[in-house]
């Protein structure tokens, strides 16, 4: 029998010809990522083993996004144990305020990832890797600890859910879209441990922030990682910001697959998800019209360079309505940069948009952004579950950027069509 594209890479890591589901291995890393949260629980394991040096400076990255520019006294604590262990063991990828960003938006941008690796994180959308062909996996901060003085992990290697996608996206659809789709029809535990793999024709007509966004919310479904086969897209992403040669590896023609599902992305509607869970979907039709007080575009999810396009595009001329507040971050500074070039952050701003530097803040209900009782957010992050954004008789709303941008202009969720007049972007 057959491997998968995931199982192929963890064999290729273990120094093994083959690996089946379910079999545990032992295999080598290429990168092991922490943050300014989950980084100082890992720095007290370390210190516990009782390691003098990490494994490889080079391929161990700290990103501090999750409460920087730090929110209070306790997130500078953090912050300072994090920079202090960075410089005691010379971690050249240690990202300080000013150079940081969004971890899964900054990690490729930096060109830390390229198909082929091994990435684990403390941090659970750590699988946003695989739109680069790589597996990447969310783990705890004790496995962080031991992947920093070891270089190694262990895993249970999963099993696969093929996802073959047809045709492409239309109108105000995107990569958000589908994977909200898919969560909805599968449920929050319809991949479980599984491997969610993308494959057909659909596949080449998803630009790479699409495949991204994607990537990023498998472990919405409850999986052990999302991927995407490289091709043309990958391989010119990774020609303009890879600093390794990618290795590439396919799916055998007989990988043995627990199901395969089939999606036409020609008939995929913007869709929302209602709380108190990603999988509580709505498209836009039957979410259309419900009052909200707070939007907020960015995260790891939707903060990329074409997601604010996307909202300037709507947001230009208009004007923010006065109930709500509308609030956008950026994912990296690159990106911030990109956005005041192109005009972006100019016509978001005169739109009544705060525009803020790049953080997790407001998607973890950390800062920047925090709901009070009986408010409502539609975001375009990752997660609704209660009290996510602020207080636990709160509620979040999940969407695309381009049903955020309307949104925020008529004060209840919008169909970017009726807004604009225009089938699409």
């Amino acid at each position: 029998m057959g491997m998968t594209m995931t199982q192929k890479i963890l064999a290729a890591h273990a120094g093994l010809d083959s690996v089946v589901a379910g079999q545990l291995i032992e295999a080598k890393l290429d990168l092991v990522l922490g943050n300014d949260v989950t980084t100082p629980v890992a720095i007290n394991e370390f210190n516990k083993i009782g390691c003098k040096t990490v494994f490889d400076r080079t391929k161990i990255a700290i990103v501090p996004d999750h409460f920087t520019p730090n929110k209070d006294i306790k997130a500078a604590e953090q912050a300072k144990m994090v920079r202090e262990f960075a410089r005691a063991h010379d971690i050249q990828n240690y990202f300080e305020v000013g150079c940081m960003g969004i971890e899964h938006a900054l990690l490729p941008e930096k060109g830390l990832v390229v198909a082929g690796d091994v990435v684990i994180g403390a941090d659970s959308h750590t699988c946003t890797y695989g739109a680069l062909g790589a597996f990447s996996t969310g783990i705890g901060s004790t496995d962080m600890a031991a992947g920093m003085a070891s270089g190694t992990a262990w895993f249970k290697v999963p099993s696969a859910i093929k996802f073959v996608l047809k045709n492409k996206l239309s109108g105000w659809a995107s990569g958000k879209d589908l994977i909200l789709h898919i969560i909805g029809m599968i449920g929050v535990d319809g991949a479980l441990y599984q491997s969610m793999e993308f494959t057909g024709p659909g596949v080449a007509t998803i630009d790479i922030d699409g495949r991204f966004t994607i990537a990023n919310m498998a472990i919405e479904a409850g999986a052990k990682n999302g991927i995407f086969p490289v091709d043309k897209v990958t391989l010119k992403y990774l020609k303009e910001h890879g600093l390794r040669e990618p290795k590439v590896f396919e799916a055998d023609r007989d990988a043995a697959y627990d199901r395969v599902i089939e999606i036409d992305l020609a008939k995929i509607r913007p869709t929302v998800s209602f709380p108190h869970l990603p999988s509580n979907t709505k498209t836009i039709d039957e979410a259309k019209g419900l009052r909200i007080d707070q939007v907020v575009i960015g995260s790891c999810t939707n903060g990329r360079i074409e997601d604010l396009r996307v909202a300037a595009k709507i947001l230009k001329g208009r004007k923010v309505s006065p109930n709500i507040r509308c609030i956008v971050f950026p994912a990296t500074q690159k990106i911030y940069l990109q956005a005041v070039k192109e005009g972006i952050a100019t016509a978001l701003v005169e739109a009544g948009v705060a525009f803020s530097t790049p953080t997790c803040g407001p998607c973890l209900g950390g800062h920047m952004g925090i709901l009070a009782k009986g408010e409502r957010a539609l975001a375009t992050t990752n997660r609704n579950f209660v009290g996510r954004m602020g207080h636990p008789e709160s509620e979040v709303y999940l969407s695309n950027p381009a049903v955020a941008a309307a949104s925020a202009v008529t004060g209840v969720i919008t169909d970017p069509e009726e807004l604009t007049g225009k089938k699409g972007k």
